[in-house]
């Protein structure tokens, strides 16, 4: 295999273009196979891989700079500088990152995972440079998904007043996780069937060219004027009208092509734009069937492509069967989501009402203010969205919603620790920034009965409802415990004295774990369900406080700011109360590894917290 031959990084500079073609064969066979065990993102990076391959002819690494958008499509980068031997150990606890990591290789430029963040990046890489004096390339790589975000057009905008160079490549795979929706997938389509202006374009070019003496600044006075063929051929060029270099669109899977139009780039001063034309999944047929599905896949069977899972519903899956009732029961009920349709569950809706259903592409500030338009025009949107990303829409959720008060739900998908994407997508953070918002109500549910419930809950207030659920199985125990819901209200699931503890939607569940285990010792606590963080049930905290020494909070969730600091905040202002301990995430990032690692590294295990609480015991005693 050639593969064998990459050992450390720029190794691939020594191999012929046969050998780079063999390569590509190599790592999709390499990818597959690697990824049939420990799951990651398929489609993405097999889709890459021939386009990486020309970057790594190119560049110098580590001392040019690339930076990938997202970086889910990475995974060649990787093993092209030397890391293809620790893939057995991807997205697991210790071991490689599903994304780029500087801690994990200088060859790294910049730690991702979010989207349409690469341009304004490299964009202060190329401004350092120029500043300092020195003389590196700096390579940014931004889907045409990622490119439906508005921080790329801040920093498209931004980058056409440079007179260095700058390449900023645009993957087009026509896709994000699904399809591309809107004006710029739309636009970006025109681009891609005007074969038409290429294939003038290099004939005018050469013919001018011919021509003694003049020829050669003819076609300069062509490049430089605003009203060239480009104009005639493509309407609006955009991208030249902002003030950058358009190339393209250029084969992506054509090694020889791609090196060719690199160092045609890195020669021209100011911003340049490479428009590659790629296919997601190339190489394996179910990911280029069912590009969505091998976006983020779990371990999969080679052969079929099947999961190798247990099948069993999770979060999403309920979350997904409310909608569906919605749509025949409740007419005033819209969906919006942020190019995250099957993600978060809303396809089975959208393939019934699709009229009701608004995919807004990764833009999740405008998804949000959407919501509220939609709110004041008399409807009931719900807003389906990975909490992780949620995160980039505070300012609108407090802004536009929560300060006048709209009925609009927000269903925070992927809440808590989620496992192997690591830092970038645990949903940790959300209990914090949404509850300091006023006007907004904020729950979680303990078990699936308790989100339908929940759901059913919020879709009729009249103002602005948060729900959390965590990604994965959804819990089916305490079944017997369904008490209507109602508005700041918990629930007692037992009865016991001294120690309580007051849990908060997936931590119910350790919590009955910690409660059975206590018990062998011969210790009965209470179990409270608190159901909602935001209004605290103070009514039950007051009780609590007359018959217990300790009340211990649990929450998947960052202590600062989170649920347990507005309980220890409501029993400090009380001249008497139980002591607080909170369980929760410290004051750190948690990085990739398997949720139940994760919670034992961070003492949330159920056993850990039975030895946290023996020790509290002891300080009270």
């Amino acid at each position: 295999m050639v593969l064998d031959k990459i050992k450390k990084p720029n190794d691939v500079k020594m191999l012929t273009s046969a050998e780079c073609e063999q390569l590509a064969g190599d790592i999709r066979q390499f990818l597959i196979e690697s990824l049939s065990e420990t799951g990651g993102h398929l489609a993405s990076n097999l889709g890459a891989v021939e386009l990486t391959i020309a970057l790594h002819r190119v560049l110098d690494f580590p001392e040019d700079k690339l930076i990938w958008d997202v970086g889910h499509q990475a995974y060649t980068h990787k093993i092209l500088t030397g890391r293809k031997d620790q893939f057995a150990t991807l997205r697991k606890t210790g071991g490689l990152s599903g994304f780029p990591k500087r801690s994990e290789s200088p060859c790294d430029a910049f730690d991702t995972g979010h989207s349409s963040t690469s341009i304004s990046a490299g964009l202060g890489m190329v401004q350092a440079r120029d500043l300092k004096g020195e003389d590196y390339s700096v390579i940014s790589v931004i889907g045409d998904g990622a490119l439906t975000g508005g921080m790329a057009y801040e920093a498209l905008n931004n980058a056409a007043e440079l007179k260095k160079n700058f390449i900023i490549i645009l993957n087009d795979n026509e896709m994000s996780i699904t399809k591309n929706v809107g004006g710029m997938s739309e636009y970006l389509g025109n681009i891609r069937t005007a074969s038409s202006y290429t294939d003038l374009k290099v004939g005018v070019t050469n013919a001018l060219k011919k021509i003694p003496k003049v020829g050669d600044s003819m076609v300069d006075a062509i490049h430089k004027t605003k009203s060239s063929i480009k104009q005639f051929l493509i309407p609006g060029m955009l991208f030249e009208n902002m003030g950058l270099t358009y190339l393209g669109p250029v084969d992506g899977h054509n090694i020889n092509q791609m090196v060719k139009v690199l160092k045609e780039a890195k020669r021209k001063p100011g911003p340049v734009l490479i428009h590659v034309l790629t296919e997601k999944g190339r190489g394996y047929v179910p990911a280029m069937r069912h590009p969505a599905r091998f976006h983020g896949a779990g371990p999969f069977e080679i052969d079929t492509g099947l999961p190798k899972s247990n099948g069993k519903a999770t979060y999403t899956d309920i979350f997904s069967t409310v909608m569906r009732k919605f749509g025949d029961r409740e007419p005033d009920v819209v969906a919006v989501s942020a190019a995250m349709v099957p993600g978060t569950g809303l396809k089975r809706f959208g393939n019934m009402f699709p009229e009701r259903l608004f995919d807004v592409g990764i833009a999740e500030e405008h998804a949000v203010t959407f919501a509220a338009g939609l709110a004041l025009g008399g409807m009931r949107p719900v807003v389906a969205v990975y909490s992780s990303f949620l995160q980039r829409a505070v300012d609108q959720i407090l802004h536009d919603v929560c300060m006048q008060n709209l009925p609009v739900v927000f269903a925070v998908d992927r809440a808590g620790l989620v496992g192997s994407d690591g830092e970038t997508h645990h949903g940790c953070f959300d209990l914090t920034y949404l509850s300091m918002m006023p006007n907004m109500t904020l729950m979680a549910p303990k078990n699936k009965w308790e989100l339908s419930d929940m759901m059913k809950f919020a879709i009729k207030q009249e103002g602005p409802v948060a729900i959390r659920y965590p990604r994965g199985e959804a819990y089916d125990g305490l079944e017997e415990y369904r008490a209507p819901i109602e508005m700041g209200k918990g629930e007692i699931i037992h009865q016991g004295k001294k120690i309580a503890l007051a849990a908060i939607g997936s931590m119910v569940k350790t919590a009955q774990e910690v409660c059975e285990k206590l018990k062998e010792s011969g210790c009965e606590v209470t179990l409270v369900n608190m159901r909602f963080v935001k209004p605290l049930d103070t009514k039950l905290l007051d009780e609590l406080s007359e018959n217990h020494d300790l009340v211990v909070t649990l929450e998947e969730n960052v202590k600062n700011g989170g649920f347990g600091e507005k309980i220890l905040e409501y029993y400090s202002e009380k001249t008497q109360g139980p002591k607080v301990r909170i369980v929760a995430i410290e004051d750190h990032f948690v990085s990739h590894g398997s949720v139940g690692d994760l919670m034992k590294q961070q003492q949330m295990d159920a056993d850990s917290i039975v030895s946290r609480i023996d020790r509290w015991k002891e300080e009270l005693e």
